[in-house]
């Protein structure tokens, strides 16, 4: 099975579930619950058991989860809360770089295969409802976005933006964020785990670890209830457009909505195009 086929894949044994769900739990320690003291106790041990289980269980699954696993250990050897800095700017660039760059090369010369790919664009025309809905997430964001980031204070995990310098810093930083999410979570989490799994297994495994790395990020108090269900598109629209440029055009839409909205919540002079908040 290539990296782009979406058909489900053959009958899959209830137990490579475990190993799976122990990853993407791993997940959910390492980055939901960073900072605390069994961030790093319990979370790379248990991404450590679940990669020597799933090699037990079904080798190829476990070749597969150590791509997964290399890259989630790659992030969790640092913060990823949003800082515009020049070390932290340098430092987390660096990281999720490497967590994209090394399971492709290990896949490409390890492996010696090319399942981890990045498809520009599909041959397929996008159906009208998925040109409607490139133009509605940038709508929806400037409805949406504003409220939340205001209401719930989650503003606030973003820097203070004082000058144009951290301005410019903070917007390349939010579109190189939303490339990496495509390029890890859609093109090498998703494509690895929809070789073994039906595609809503896999997208909810994917969700899981996609959100837990959002949370620590920034996307906290009631931020779930956007980014699980943002998630789930993403990697349901990947599976059926075959199209990375489609699903990261999406992406940097409503990227675009998030920049505007933490700028406008830090200095409401500096952005006032919401006009309700």
């Amino acid at each position: 099975m290539t990296g782009l086929d979406t058909r489900p894949p053959a009958a899959t044994r209830p137990a490579k579930l475990f190993p799976v769900i122990g990853v993407a739990l791993s997940a959910f320690v390492l980055f939901g619950l960073f900072d605390t003291p069994i961030q790093h106790a319990v979370g790379i041990p248990l991404l450590a058991a679940s990669l020597i289980a799933a090699m037990l269980i079904d080798r190829e699954l476990g070749k597969d989860l150590v791509l997964i696993g290399v890259g989630i250990g790659i992030v969790a050897t640092t913060s990823v809360e949003a800082d515009v800095s020049w070390p932290s700017f340098i430092r987390i660039g660096t990281v999720l770089a490497l967590a994209v760059a090394v399971p492709f090369a290990l896949d490409r010369f390890l492996y010696r295969r090319q399942v981890i790919r990045f498809p520009w664009r599909s041959r397929e025309k996008k159906t009208r409802l998925e040109i409607g809905y490139l133009i509605a997430v940038p709508l929806l964001g400037y409805l949406i976005l504003p409220f939340y980031f205001i209401r719930s204070g989650a503003y606030l995990n973003w820097p203070p933006l004082e000058d144009s310098g951290e301005v410019l810093r903070f917007f390349v930083g939010v579109n190189a964020v939303g490339t990496w999410d495509e390029l890890f979570f859609i093109c090498t989490v998703l494509t690895l785990l929809r070789r073994h799994f039906p595609l809503w297994q896999a997208n909810i495994l994917t969700m899981v670890i996609f959100v837990s790395f959002l949370w620590e990020l920034g996307y906290r108090s009631w931020g779930p209830l956007l980014t699980i269900p943002f998630a789930l598109l993403q990697g349901y629209l990947f599976a059926k457009t075959r199209s990375l440029g489609y699903v990261l055009a999406v992406h940097l839409a409503f990227d675009a909505l998030v920049f505007l909205a933490i700028v406008h919540a830090r200095n409401p002079d500096w952005a006032p195009i919401f006009f309700l908040y």
